[in-house]
């Protein structure tokens, strides 16, 4: 519990025994009421590892990084919402921070740039496909973004009735940016900048064929061919506009 509202982690996990523990291991139980890791077929011991952390385990049978997170936030019951992986990359001690930022300056939304916070990137052309993406949301949507690959967000779990997340793979980071940050009227978002440490366990990025299908990903979102997706949990949008408010 942080400042009465209720937080939960949510993370997707693909073969993450070895960063499950680093995650954990300075992770603030009296902040965080519950740790949802969605168990995304992993053939090694991430499940019985999270759950010996404390975790709620949920698995979920179809593969990719958008339908996990789809499930854990369908999931989560907490007030406001946050997202990691489960590699230990992102960091834990800014959790207190960002939901300071959150509740006393009224973000609904917050994403988190680990753009120029690491002295040395672990692979240069995972930095420039970000670059380029980043370069393309700005020429499709009319908005910037510095890190639109981001996997740590921290938001008002109410607004997840206000967004078409189609995507089920990789693009899920980049779509949720983009259906949060394109409504002004309605979700107050901002990005602010974390640090980023080096992983734990290995990397589930294909560089080119994830980048590429990213890249693919915003033209048809831009132009209206993904379809329409249902909301991830059940619109009350008076509540939504109370909560705004206050």
């Amino acid at each position: 519990m942080y400042k009465n509202n209720r937080i939960s982690l949510v993370m997707p996990c693909y073969n993450e025994e070895h960063g499950l523990p680093e995650v954990f291991r300075d992770l603030d139980r009296r902040i965080v009421d519950e740790v949802i890791a969605v168990d995304n077929n992993s053939t090694d011991r991430t499940a019985a590892v999270a759950q010996g952390l404390g975790a709620t385990v949920i698995r979920e049978p179809q593969q990719g990084y958008g339908a996990a997170y789809k499930t854990g936030l369908r999931n989560a019951t907490g007030d406001i919402v946050i997202t990691m992986d489960a590699d230990g990359t992102y960091p834990r001690n800014f959790i207190p921070i960002l939901l300071d930022v959150m509740i006393d300056e009224k973000f609904d939304f917050i994403t988190c740039d680990r753009t120029g916070h690491k002295d040395k990137p672990s692979n240069w052309l995972r930095v420039f496909g970000n670059d380029v993406l980043n370069a393309f949301i700005l020429l499709l949507f009319w908005f910037r973004v510095r890190d639109s690959q981001s996997g740590m967000w921290v938001f008002r779990r109410e607004i997840l009735a206000h967004l078409r997340l189609t995507s089920d793979g990789m693009a899920f980071s980049e779509e949720i940016k983009l259906e949060a940050m394109s409504k002004p009227q309605l979700i107050r978002a901002i990005e602010l900048p974390v640090y980023y440490k080096e992983r734990h366990g290995v990397s589930k990025l294909r560089i080119w064929r994830d980048g590429f299908y990213n890249l693919f990903f915003l033209f048809r979102k831009r132009f209206g061919l993904l379809g329409s997706a249902p909301p991830l949990i059940e619109p009350r949008p008076a509540n939504l506009q109370k909560e705004l408010n206050t």
